[in-house]
């Protein structure tokens, strides 16, 4: 099989996390029979090779197996295109446009790919491949299907986490099933919240809170931490196997969420009267009042006295 990657929209954030993979890419992708194509910082063609391996593939003289996309389509400014355009100064919307029509299957790599993301709220006029946030459609619209016949995968992160990515690929490649969920986001690695596995949980049961960074407790109450709303691999696959933004004392941002950026500041917990407006996943107001209440009644003194820096 063979891959071809399309820089949009975007930081190119999620190719740097590609690169961050703790394996070796070369031998990983050697091993699985990936072929890729062409990718930014990957690829040694020449710009009139890459030119050329387009004009095969747009004619149908050269397969395209996996198409994936990182950062959002661009429409700005109002429909033209023009703020982001490929050799030629063709608007890149419609280079996605053609390549789509192509590839059996399509990876949207990021939120902004798989959501809109940054820049979809503002002249960029940014557009996920088939979302705008949790509604349906997108750029290529309602009923797009690859063609083989399939829906976009969409594998949110502002960045990807590497992993998941590279899974997905070798899924594809191995013919393995891939369960998508209502947003068309791989469930292998987006089933959980931020909140499961994060080292501050006995704190956040029992409404141990902070108002400044960088101390132990829980920081959803007051400092803005999505991991409770947040479905993302974070705190079960350590980034470099190593850690989490929650483990070194960042809130969760809600990266991987169809809504990101949330369009009120990050580090602050909107809330009525001391308790968030939005609760975590599966919870009930009234029990989570009255829960809270009695937990931090309880809570333990080596809880309490948790003063020391991480």
């Amino acid at each position: 099989m063979n891959l071809y990657w399309l820089q949009s929209g975007g930081c190119s954030g999620d190719s740097m996390s590609l690169l961050n993979y703790e394996g070796n890419l070369f031998e990983l992708f050697e091993n699985i029979g990936l072929e890729v194509l062409w990718h930014p910082s990957l690829a040694n063609i020449s710009p009139k090779e890459h030119d050329t391996l387009l004009e095969n593939i747009l004619n149908d003289t050269k397969e395209l197996d996996i198409l994936c996309i990182e950062g959002n389509v661009v429409m700005g400014p109002d429909g033209s295109g023009m703020f982001d355009t490929f050799r030629g100064g063709e608007p890149k919307y419609k280079l996605i446009e053609k390549l789509s029509q192509k590839a059996s299957y399509i990876v949207a790599v990021g939120t902004c790919a798989s959501f809109g993301g940054i820049g979809s709220y503002d002249e960029m006029q940014g557009l996920g491949l088939g979302y705008l946030h949790e509604k349906k459609g997108g750029f290529l619209g309602k009923e797009f299907l690859t063609k083989k016949g399939l829906p976009i995968i969409n594998l949110p992160g502002c960045p990807i986490q590497p992993k998941a990515l590279v899974t997905i690929l070798q899924k594809i490649v191995t013919d393995t099933p891939i369960n998508l969920n209502k947003n068309s986001i791989d469930e292998s690695y987006y089933n959980f919240t931020v909140h499961q596995g994060c080292t501050r949980n006995e704190y956040h049961e029992y409404k141990v809170e902070e108002n400044d960074f960088g101390e132990n407790g829980c920081m959803f109450f007051h400092l803005g931490c999505k991991g409770p709303t947040t479905m993302a691999p974070c705190n079960k696959y350590l980034w470099n196997e190593v850690n989490s933004k929650t483990r070194v004392g960042v809130p969760c941002f809600g990266c991987t969420r169809p809504d990101f950026p949330q369009q009120h500041p990050f580090f602050e917990t909107q809330n009525i009267v001391g308790t968030p407006l939005e609760l975590p996943k599966g919870v009930d107001r009234a029990h989570y009042l009255a829960y809270k209440d009695m937990a931090w009644a309880a809570a333990p003194k080596r809880l309490a006295k948790r003063k020391q820096r991480v």
